[in-house]
């Protein structure tokens, strides 16, 4: 799966002006209102909006946005702590979308310019949440520094076959994205990675396979040369 998360807004530093704006906002997105979406960005960034917006609500109908924080952090660039849920139906199986992401943009002359998503954590998964599961990966980390990765399945897998897998994400590749799934012979995916030398966001991706249903995952650790 690829999984787009938006959201956007035409944000006065007046605080009163940014919680209305946010309350208008999710609205908006949750009845679908494109229309009044599509003014709060420039020619460009509307233009991606759009296509992933609608991609997103092709997969899953029924997604809902919930804003859990908002930060001005200057004052043109601002951050929405976000949640994201949905669900669809596949073969007879209710397949459950649950994200959470920060979302950064910047503002020009009243309009959304430039925005990127960070420390989004999204599982998309079919076992009703049965699966008692932990994904520890760091949301930040250092340039060129070593780093963990661990996926905890938190019962005892006793005499339980459990098939998982885990890669790095290249953009670009969008047809060779398959991830093998191995034999879990222990209680987890454990893995130590090193971070790129340059600055920017890296993507991991797995899944588990378990008799009770299917896990998948994504989450973004954001690469950064200080804290």
């Amino acid at each position: 799966y690829i999984f787009f998360y938006l959201i956007s807004s035409r944000f006065a530093i007046c605080e009163n002006n940014f919680k209305k704006d946010f309350q208008n906002i999710e609205t908006e997105l949750n009845q679908r209102n494109f229309v009044a979406l599509g003014k709060y960005f420039d020619k460009k960034e509307k233009i991606d909006f759009k296509n992933k917006f609608f991609k997103l609500i092709k997969e899953f109908p029924d997604a809902k946005w919930e804003i859990i924080k908002s930060k001005s952090i200057n004052a043109k660039q601002h951050k929405l702590d976000m949640k994201l849920y949905g669900s669809k139906n596949l073969n007879g199986k209710k397949f459950k979308l649950e994200s959470y992401f920060s979302f950064l943009f910047d503002l020009h002359n009243g309009l959304i310019k430039k925005s990127y998503i960070q420390n989004n954590l999204t599982t998309i998964r079919n076992d009703d949440n049965k699966i008692d599961i932990k994904i520890s990966i760091p949301n930040k980390v250092l340039t060129g520094s070593n780093y963990d990765i661990d996926i905890i399945l938190n019962q005892p897998l006793g005499e339980t076959i459990i098939a998982a897998g885990i890669k790095e994400y290249q953009d670009g590749e969008l047809l060779n994205q398959s991830i093998p799934l191995e034999p879990l012979a222990t209680g987890g995916i454990f893995k130590a990675s090193r971070a790129p030398l340059i600055p920017g966001i890296q993507i991991w991706t797995g899944m588990i396979a378990h008799p009770s249903g299917l896990i998948s995952f994504t989450k973004t650790v954001n690469i950064v040369e200080e804290y």
